[in-house]
């Protein structure tokens, strides 16, 4: 059964006073390796069906949703009874609201769902048997993979909304490992055409050469350069916690005092700028709202509902936050929900990070953060630990690696403490690549960044 077939037999067959329903088709091509060495190969598929059922009451509309994988053409039915039983015994929501009628369109509905497939590594694959060659040459050893998902949704209801949208994931991840240690590196991608892999490999070649030189460093704050993809990770956790709702409500870094959202406040003496627009060249995503359940920042009855690029914070200052139809009206600002991507950038200009490098006396040029978790919500201070590699800069060159450490820090009172924003690329963020990455940041310059503890981790 093909995907927007379920979509119309599920509105067929539902009683509910609405509906809707989202079908999502997805293939998935994947490269491992070790050792130099190609492990597996694969391609798989898999598709999801939501149905929500919308139930009118005295009081308000009460929604039921359900969600179940590979569903046919005789499980239909059964899952609109099922999200209809939900709808029946649930309270009203707090977020009903009319449903969308009117949204981009609907190109290509009636096509068949797009796949990848193993052909999508033709032209990275040996780019990668080279990259073996030269890391046995070099007694490097390279591991990693390489995965490509391309998702169609198909989007309708009752109130006669029709919506399409395709999107590739890509994304590649390379350890190197040698007499300096470990490195990494990864790049986010829509289809393998743009990776350049000797690029990729051989700056890892040239940071296992720096760690070759060892030298231990106490806890402390100390000058430090966060390349893009570390950045990424920083940035992406704060978009993530910018939900107008929760600030409003006094629960984060957003909340006023006293009352309402930090909007309007300013949180970068730099210009600096974080936005998110479906159509970013590079980091298309979706242009409409897709939301399987309800939540603080997403709503089912907002499903449609066409998406803009938004400004979250623009020359410095807190302009939007992350929201609903529903805390929009409760918040009094414009209507701004999430997007699937994001971006960071600073004045007009900036120096590349090797530039960014050569302008330092004496500091730290990190590789990546892992293990990130919040440890107060109210100043979105962050931990985490750094990995693959931190080297010691001194006089505007990398003189080796040192140890790695756990850090303290607020992406939002980091913000504050910037002094350089270089250029803007794409990048990959390490902790979060499984959940997010169509990413575009700077590396940024930070005089004070809290190593709060020597790390044991190697």
């Amino acid at each position: 059964m093909r995907a927007q077939e379920a979509v119309e037999r599920a509105l067929a067959a539902s009683r509910a006073d609405d509906c809707i329903v989202i079908a999502d088709e997805s293939s998935t091509a994947n490269l491992r390796w070790a050792g130099n060495t190609l492990t597996t190969n694969g391609v798989t598929r898999s598709s999801r069906l939501t149905v929500i059922a919308l139930r009118r009451t005295a009081d308000g509309v009460a929604a039921g949703v359900v969600s179940r994988s590979a569903v046919g053409a005789d499980g239909v039915e059964d899952l609109v009874r099922a999200a209809e039983a939900d709808a029946a015994g649930n309270e009203p929501a707090e977020d009903a609201a009319p449903l969308i009628t009117e949204g981009p369109p609907a190109a290509g509905w009636d096509d068949d769902p797009a796949e990848t497939g193993i052909g999508v590594f033709e032209g990275f694959a040996p780019a990668l048997g080279e990259a073996f060659a030269a890391a046995e040459a070099g007694d490097r050893r390279l591991y990693g993979f390489a995965n490509h998902m391309l998702t169609s949704t198909f989007l309708g209801s009752s109130a006669g909304l029709r919506l399409r949208h395709d999107q590739p994931t890509g994304l590649l991840e390379v350890n190197a490992k040698g007499a300096g240690g470990s490195a990494w590196a990864g790049v986010a991608t829509r289809d393998f055409t743009d990776v350049d892999v000797p690029a990729l490999t051989g700056g890892l070649a040239r940071r296992l050469e720096w760690g070759e030189r060892r030298v231990d460093l106490p806890a402390g704050r100390y000058e430090t350069i966060l390349p893009p993809s570390a950045v990424a990770d920083l940035m992406i956790y704060l978009y993530w916690s910018a939900g107008a709702q929760d600030a409003h409500d006094g629960r984060t870094v957003f909340s006023a005092p006293g009352g309402g959202t930090r909007v309007g406040e300013r949180l970068a003496d730099l210009p600096v700028s974080l936005s998110s627009d479906p159509a970013a060249p590079g980091l298309e995503c979706a242009p409409f709202v897709v939301a399987h359940a309800s939540g603080r920042e997403s709503s089912v009855f907002d499903n449609g509902l066409a998406l803009g690029a938004t400004e979250w914070i623009r020359d410095g200052v807190l302009t939007s936050l992350t929201q609903t139809r529903h805390s929009a009206g409760r918040t009094g600002l414009p209507v701004t929900p999430a997007v699937d991507n994001l971006a960071m950038a600073g004045p007009d200009g900036g120096a590349s990070l090797e530039e960014m490098v050569a302008r330092t006396e004496r500091g730290l040029l990190l590789t990546c953060l892992w293990y990130i978790r919040e440890v107060d919500p109210q100043s979105l201070l962050l931990t985490g630990l750094t990995r693959d590699g931190v080297y010691l800069v001194e006089d505007g060159e990398v003189v080796g690696a040192v140890n790695n450490f756990r850090f303290n820090e607020s992406p939002v009172d980091l913000l504050s403490r910037l002094t350089e924003v270089g250029e803007t690329g794409a990048t990959l963020p390490r902790e979060w690549s499984d959940y997010f990455t169509r990413a575009a940041m700077p590396a940024l310059r930070v005089p004070d960044f809290h190593m709060s503890t020597v790390s044991q981790a190697t």
